[in-house]
């Protein structure tokens, strides 16, 4: 008998300033941030192809977002695939910023070029 592929689970890995979803004991993807005076900026999120159409980007990010809820931050979604995820669940609505110009010129500052 095969055993059962084990539930994705969400994890903050604060060194690489990023959160990442685990499948199958492997990385299947993860959501990058930047933290910025209260805000988590959210600017890139990728699942790897082994891993695409399983719902894992949408759990990744949910349980991202959740995390930055309870730490008391605020969500800026530069990500494009994050703010996708903020119109449709709008749960986050009260703790989402806006993306300015001032936030993406700070975000081309502190990311390696």
């Amino acid at each position: 008998m095969t055993q059962p592929a084990a539930a994705p689970t969400v994890q903050q890995v604060d060194s690489k300033h990023r959160y990442e979803i685990l499948g199958d004991g492997k990385t299947a993807g993860f959501t990058a941030y930047r933290d910025r005076d209260g805000q988590r900026v959210f600017y890139h999120t990728e699942i790897d192809d082994a891993f695409a159409g399983q719902g894992l980007a949408s759990l990744l990010v949910q349980q991202a977002l959740t995390d930055v809820r309870a730490s008391g931050k605020r969500i800026v979604p530069v990500c494009p695939y994050v703010a996708k995820f903020l119109k449709k669940h709008d749960q986050f609505a009260d703790i989402t910023d806006p993306v300015t110009p001032e936030v993406l010129q700070w975000l081309h500052t502190v990311l390696p070029h």
